[in-house]
This record gives structure tokens, C-alpha cells and sequence, in this order.
């Protein structure tokens, strides 16, 4: 016999066993059943209702009944507590706090078993009903549930398997529940049925339609008045409070966020926007912000407003730029209205207030209506090349080093040194944009200017390129291009300058994308800026497969200064007039705002003498 097949003898002979008569078998505590066994046990009762409807408390009070009356059938149990949560959903136990107090307990050693309806009434999430009977069986002293409806008992061996099953069938109850609601929600909504929670200013008639208060809309005029002349949601908190103004369910203390949340709710103007929040995930019902992803419907005088929509208009102006700290009274947006620059609008620097939209209005009030078209008959001299069918290569293909170009994210801008020295140095600019035309006109500024950025400094006795933030305004420069947000552009400039007032354009149509390599990867917040690390790539407009540059006539007919080509006049240096927006053209003065504070003021004082 070789060596290997010894081998397999030995352990055949191995497991062959020995005599059982030679070995002592000490059994194993039976499993006791919860029922009929006699060792004392401390019991905990949980009971749920999933509403805090009144008539949903009858269910709630038959539920602790019947448990109290099970615990007291059995001589050897002893009731500790009912653990009792009254309009909590059944899918997340974060806000849960019987439950959380039930399980505290269980680790501090006062409870030996659980007692709850269903598996539903316990969790209708399949991680936490199954993580939490594991964690309470593997205790020093095994905690074990009893589930009535299901006659399940978590210490038994063979409980876990129906136990995920039913968890995971309550779990996707649970969820289609959830789908069911948001699409009734969708179809009301799409009938312009919209929910009306309670709002101060308002209450609801017979038939549910929002009728203004005065007494209440008093209180609401005066935290629009206060803001739009100047005070904090702060300051305005503490003025309520020391007034003894009533928040809609009856407190005395305001809180900058309470007021925060009337300025920013269009109702107050008589307009009703639904669906400002949703929830993404229905286990744990955490709402977000509504950012497109989900319809959201809006209907414009909907009932009757308590403030102006012009009003109500520029306090969302001042809200939107209040982290940027200009609280100075709206200002004004400029566009320019003669030479190569008409129709450019000057970018305010300091005030995110402005959107998309208010740049391309201001654009098309001061625009011609003739419209400036390239020459496409070319006649020829005798003897001259033909180049209509030629390009003029983009400029972009080629090193650019040494050449005037800007870098943009959506937190700063940086222009190259180039740009500086074409402007001989000087420490100041001002930047427009053209939004129909995507072009971004560049001119000298000086310091003390409204609109003027500092886009240089010096170091070691030389001017070289500054970062220029622009948080208050790149994000609607983005807007009005259509860029993404989490990526990087940079763009190449033209240099003209006539009678000695230089400018620097750049086409935004042909930017160059600076996109990172691990563009799908979790961006951090730095990422998203001019210095942030990290290799990028480059990605080039789609439009640019079907050619390598411009035609050779039309690139010399200079398409960025189109104003320049029709009337003659380069005048870039025009400070522009002012554009009027129609949405807060009829704003009040600041002292008539003033004397409106006020009189409101004297008007709540008045009534909360006579009550």
C-alpha cells in the first residue's frame, strides 16, 4: 500500500468513531416556550398607529388594552411599560422615540421580551427589523420578539428565514403605498388642486380657499417692509417678538428662520408653487429641495395677495445676494447703448440678484432693430487668391501660451498675462456680456468704479494675473450660457483698440472645456475652482468635428464687433444707461417705506391694546 492510500485508511478508520457507550451525553436546555415556561419574564409591549388622526386613537388605545390584558393571563410575566408612538411612520425609526426608548432598555438589562402586533407595526423596513432582533439576541441575555399576527418568535432557530420574507413583503407594501400618494399628489397637482397648509396672513373658507386675514397680514406686510428697508431676519425676529406678534400656531418667540420662511413663500404675492421639496428615498423620508427633479407646477393669482408682486419680487433679490453683503437698495443693471459695445450689459460684480433672464432683457431694449449680416458675395481683385473655400485654422489647436485667454469656473475667473499687458498693466477692468451673441467684452476700469475687479497685482516689482471671485455672479453667467457647473472653461480673446479705448472679446461659443479625468467621481467643493489640483483634459465644442476654423471672409469681417461694422462708432468706453425692470419698476421710495413701518408698527400696537 503506497503512502497515499495509508493516508485514506487512517482517516476511514478515524471516522469510523468510537463505542458510544463511552461517551457521557450532557443534553442541552430545552427551549423554553414564552408561554408556558415559569421563569419570570419583564415584558415590553410596543404599539403603533401610523397617523395622528382623532379617529385613528380608538385603534391606538385598543391595541394598549389588549396587550396590557395578554400580559396579565400569564401569573410569570410582569408588565414593564408600553412603548407607545402615536402618527409616526412606520419605515424610519429615526423618529421613533418609544421605540429607541424600548431598545435602550433592552441594552440596559430591564426587559426579557417584546411583544408587538405584526412585523409591520414593529418596521416596515427589512434592515432595521432584522438588524435589530439580531443585535437583541446576541446580548448577554437574549432578548427575543414575539410577533401575535405572524405567531413568529425571534429566538426560535427557524424564525429568521419568514421573518425577512414578511419583513421585506411589508417593506415594498410600504413602498407601493408610497408611489400611490405621490401620484395622487401628481394628479392634483396637475388640476391645479394644491395643499394648503396653515399660513399666517390666511384662513380657509368653507371651501378651502385662502382669505386674508388682516389682522395676521399686518404682521406679514411688516416683515416685508422691515426686509426691503434694510433689516436682518434677525432684527426682525426680535422686533415681532417684542411686539408680542402671534406666529400662526400661537407662539410669541420668532425665530430668524420663521421669518426667513414667510419672505421666501410666493403666496404672500397671491401665486402658489407646488412641489418645492421630495422625497428621494420613501425607507427614511428625508425631503430635498425640488431642483427639476420632480414636475413642480406653478399658477400665478391664485387668491388675494397680502404683498405686491414688484415688492415681494425685490426682496428675493435681496435674499439671494444677502451672503455676498451687499445690502445696499436695489441696484441698477446697465447696458450699453451706442458704439462697438451696444447691447453689451455691464456685469454688477457684488449683486446676485440679477438672473439670466434680466441680463438678455436689458440686451434687447437698447438693440436695433436692423440686424447686421456677413457679406457672402466676395468679388476679387485681378490676381488675387480666391480663399473662399479656405479656413482660418482655430487658434485654439495650437500652443496658446503667450496669448490672451481667460479661465472661468463657476467661483472665479483668471485671465492670462497677456491679457494684463495688453491693457498696459492696468490693475482694474470691467466685464460685459452680450448674452444673444455669448460674447464677454473685457475694458480698463479704475478703482472706486461701481462694476470694476481687480484682476491683477503685483509681486517682486511685477503685475502678474489675480484671481477674480465671482460667486455673486459666474452662477447666472453659466445660466445664460448653458455651461455646467462642475466643469472648467477657458476661452481665447481678440485684442481692437481704436482711438486708443482697447477691449478684449471673447467668443464663449468656441470655449475649450477643462474637464478632470475622473469627471465621474465624487467632486469636492475646491474641485470646482481655478486652483483646484488634479490633471485635466480637454473637450472641445461638438460644432468644431464639421471644420477646423472660420471661412476666410467672414473671419475678416470681425463678426464680434458687428456694432462697430453697422455705425462707425467704437466709443467702448460708453457707461451705458440704466435698464429699468419691469418686475420691480414700481417699487416704493425708502422713506415711503419707512413711513409704511410705521404705521403698521402703531397698527399692531393698536390692536394688541385693545385685546
Amino acid at each position: 500500500m503506497d503512502k497515499k492510500e495509508s493516508k485514506k485508511e487512517q482517516i476511514r478508520k478515524r471516522y469510523m468513531g468510537v463505542n458510544q457507550d463511552e461517551i457521557d451525553v450532557i443534553p442541552a436546555i430545552p427551549e423554553e416556550d414564552i408561554f408556558e415556561g415559569d421563569k419570570e419574564k419583564r415584558v415590553a409591549v410596543y404599539v403603533r398607529v401610523s397617523t395622528d388622526d382623532p379617529r385613528q386613537t380608538s385603534s391606538y388605545e385598543l391595541q394598549k388594552n389588549h396587550y396590557a390584558d395578554v400580559v396579565n393571563r400569564h401569573p410569570n410575566w410582569t408588565l414593564i411599560k408600553i412603548y407607545a408612538d402615536e402618527g409616526i411612520t412606520g419605515t424610519s425609526l429615526n423618529h421613533r422615540d418609544a421605540f429607541n426608548e424600548m431598545i435602550r432598555d433592552c441594552y440596559d438589562g430591564k426587559i426579557d421580551l417584546i411583544i408587538a402586533k405584526s412585523v409591520s407595526r414593529f418596521a416596515r423596513n427589512v434592515m432595521d427589523c432584522v438588524g435589530y432582533v439580531r443585535q437583541l439576541a446576541q446580548l448577554p441575555s437574549p432578548i427575543g420578539i414575539f410577533f401575535e399576527a405572524e405567531n413568529i418568535y425571534t429566538l426560535d432557530k427557524d424564525s429568521e428565514l419568514i421573518l425577512t420574507i414578511i419583513s421585506a413583503l411589508a417593506q415594498e407594501e410600504s413602498h407601493n403605498k408610497s408611489e400611490s400618494m405621490n401620484a395622487s399628489i401628481e394628479m392634483r397637482f396637475r388640476r391645479g388642486i394644491f395643499l394648503t397648509p396653515p399660513l399666517l396672513g390666511y384662513d380657509l373658507d368653507e371651501n378651502g380657499e385662502l382669505r386674508v386675514n388682516e389682522k395676521e397680514a399686518s404682521v406679514v406686510r411688516l416683515i416685508f417692509f422691515m426686509y426691503l428697508y434694510g433689516f436682518t431676519c434677525a432684527q426682525i425676529a426680535k422686533t415681532l417678538t417684542n411686539l408680542g406678534c402671534k406666529t400662526k400656531p400661537g407662539n410669541t418667540e420668532w425665530a430668524p428662520g420663521s421669518v426667513l420662511g414667510i419672505l421666501r413663500n410666493e403666496r404672500y404675492c397671491g401665486d402658489v408653487l407646488a412641489r418645492k421639496t421630495w422625497t428621494p428615498n420613501y425607507l427614511d423620508h428625508k425631503s430635498k429641495k425640488n431642483k427639476r427633479n420632480r414636475n413642480q407646477y406653478r399658477t400665478y393669482d391664485h387668491h388675494d395677495a397680502i404683498i405686491s408682486r414688484e415688492d415681494f419680487i425685490a426682496v428675493q433679490r435681496f435674499i439671494d445676494n444677502a451672503k455676498y453683503g451687499d445690502n445696499r437698495f436695489l441696484p441698477e443693471l446697465k447696458v450699453v447703448n451706442q458704439g462697438a459695445l451696444s447691447g453689451f450689459v455691464m456685469v454688477h460684480p457684488r449683486w446676485a440678484g440679477f438672473k439670466a433672464k434680466d441680463y438678455f432683457a436689458a440686451a434687447a431694449s437698447v438693440q436695433a432693430d436692423e440686424e447686421y449680416e456677413f457679406n457672402s458675395e466676395i468679388e476679387l481683385e485681378d490676381g488675387e487668391f480666391d480663399l473662399r473655400n479656405y479656413e482660418i485654422a482655430r487658434s485654439q489647436f495650437f500652443n496658446i501660451s503667450g496669448k490672451p485667454f481667460m479661465t472661468i469656473s463657476h467661483k472665479e475667473i483668471m485671465f492670462s498675462s497677456k491679457c494684463l499687458r495688453k491693457f498696459d498693466e492696468n490693475q482694474y477692468i470691467e466685464i460685459l456680456i452680450s448674452p444673444d451673441k455669448r460674447l464677454i467684452a473685457v475694458r480698463p476700469s479704475e478703482k472706486g468704479k461701481k462694476n470694476a475687479l481687480r484682476w491683477a497685482k503685483y509681486k517682486d516689482g511685477s503685475m502678474i494675473p489675480r484671481k477674480i471671485s465671482g460667486v455673486a455672479f459666474l452662477g447666472t453667467i453659466y445660466e445664460i450660457l448653458g455651461w455646467n457647473l462642475s466643469w472648467n472653461y477657458r476661452i481665447q480673446g481678440t485684442y481692437y483698440n481704436h482711438d486708443n479705448l482697447p477691449v478684449l472679446i471673447f467668443d464663449m461659443s468656441d470655449a475649450e472645456v477643462l474637464m478632470r479625468e475622473s469627471d465621474n467621481a465624487k467632486r469636492e467643493d475646491k474641485e470646482n475652482s481655478l486652483s483646484a489640483s488634479g490633471k485635466s483634459v480637454i473637450a472641445y465644442p461638438t460644432e468644431w468635428i464639421h471644420d477646423f476654423g472660420y471661412n476666410f471672409y467672414t473671419h475678416a469681417q470681425v463678426k464680434e464687433l458687428e456694432g462697430y461694422t453697422k455705425t462707425g462708432k467704437w466709443d467702448t468706453d460708453s457707461e451705458g444707461v440704466a435698464y429699468t425692470d419691469r418686475d420691480i419698476s414700481n417699487l416704493p421710495e425708502k422713506d415711503e417705506i419707512e413711513k409704511k413701518i410705521k404705521d403698521t408698527i402703531e397698527e399692531i400696537e393698536k390692536e394688541q391694546n385693545d385685546e
